[in-house]
């Protein structure tokens, strides 16, 4: 699970509403790796903006974006392996590298799109699951 703050959701709630709900139309303007962070600029591609000063700044954990680049397979492939005792062929998931690593040496230009996009969506659909409306008091709440 990714780990949002309230600032943080606000600013994804009025970024969905902007977009009219279409999830598609959100861009990822650029991104950077620093540290611990992976930083993505979000904007709308019906309205690209001039500077990155005027997109949505999103800063999350490498940690949790290794979980999406495991979960997602995207640094594995299906293969056959040969257990080593047993010497019977069994099919599995094939590790290229260590997430972040694979992310950073192995993956080509379009993988790495493909694991940000990942991110992007992953932190959208957790958003929006978690979502709760209490009918009492006409408001939305967060679980």
């Amino acid at each position: 699970m990714i780990n949002i703050t309230q600032k943080l959701k606000n600013h994804l709630w009025w970024l969905i509403i902007t977009v009219d709900y279409d999830y598609s139309r959100i861009s990822i303007a650029d991104h950077e790796i620093n540290g611990d962070n992976l930083t993505l600029w979000l904007e709308d591609k019906h309205d690209f903006k001039n500077s990155l000063d005027d997109c949505l700044q999103i800063d999350l954990t490498l940690k949790q974006f290794a979980k999406i680049i495991s979960s997602e397979n995207l640094n594995s492939y299906e293969g056959t392996k040969m257990h080593p005792v047993k010497k019977f062929v069994y099919k599995d998931q094939i590790e290229i590298n260590k997430p972040i690593k694979w992310y950073q040496e192995d993956a080509s230009p379009t993988e790495q799109q493909w694991a940000r996009e990942a991110m992007l969506k992953a932190l959208l659909t957790q958003l929006v699951e978690t979502e709760v409306y209490d009918g009492n008091q006409g408001d939305i709440l967060f679980v």
